[in-house]
């Protein structure tokens, strides 16, 4: 092993600490077959092709994935540093955005319920763009209307996708 004789055990997980990812990636993996495999399936469906085809295709390329990063790490294989990207990894993390964030998240997934998608997801479209830095209150909140009403257009009837309309159900 190529271990420096100080840190032993500590400096070699240091040194793979992508096995992490690998073995993250070998658990969602697991998940997914798991699911697929234990899934009620209806006798009647027509096709080859059932509701387990997808997700069997991609737990399995999961296990793949995680099983060959895995043997790469082990092989000596490392990851690239933050190169390409415009980040100074000096500077400590915007909390301030992330909190913001994750309040709009955790508001949408709250409030969907009672107010409908229409509304909740301008809320969520509004306030990510405000947590992102956007200041336009007259025109955030229009876009943020207007791409939540075609987002749920889209998906509740063109494909096919049902989600809650709230108070706006008679409406839309």
């Amino acid at each position: 092993m190529n271990a420096p004789v100080t840190g032993g055990r500590r400096s070699w997980l240091r040194d793979h600490s992508e096995l992490g990812v690998s073995l993250l990636l070998l658990a969602i993996g697991v998940l997914v077959l798991t699911d697929a495999l234990t899934m009620d399936v209806d006798l009647t469906q027509r096709g080859p092709v059932g509701p387990t085809t997808v997700p069997l295709v991609v737990g399995t390329g999961l296990l793949v994935v995680a099983v060959l990063l895995a043997v790469d790490i082990l092989r000596g294989g490392r990851g690239e540093a933050e190169g390409g990207e415009d980040i100074d990894l000096s500077e400590p993390a915007d909390r301030r955005t992330v909190l913001l964030l994750a309040g709009v998240f955790l508001a949408t997934a709250v409030l969907i319920g009672p107010l409908g998608f229409p509304v909740s997801g301008a809320l969520l479209f509004w306030g990510s763009a405000y947590a992102l830095g956007s200041r336009h209150p007259g025109r955030d909140p229009l876009i943020a209307a207007a791409l939540s009403l075609a987002t749920y257009v889209v998906f509740n009837n063109l494909l096919g996708v049902p989600l809650p309309g709230g108070p706006l159900m008679g409406v839309l």
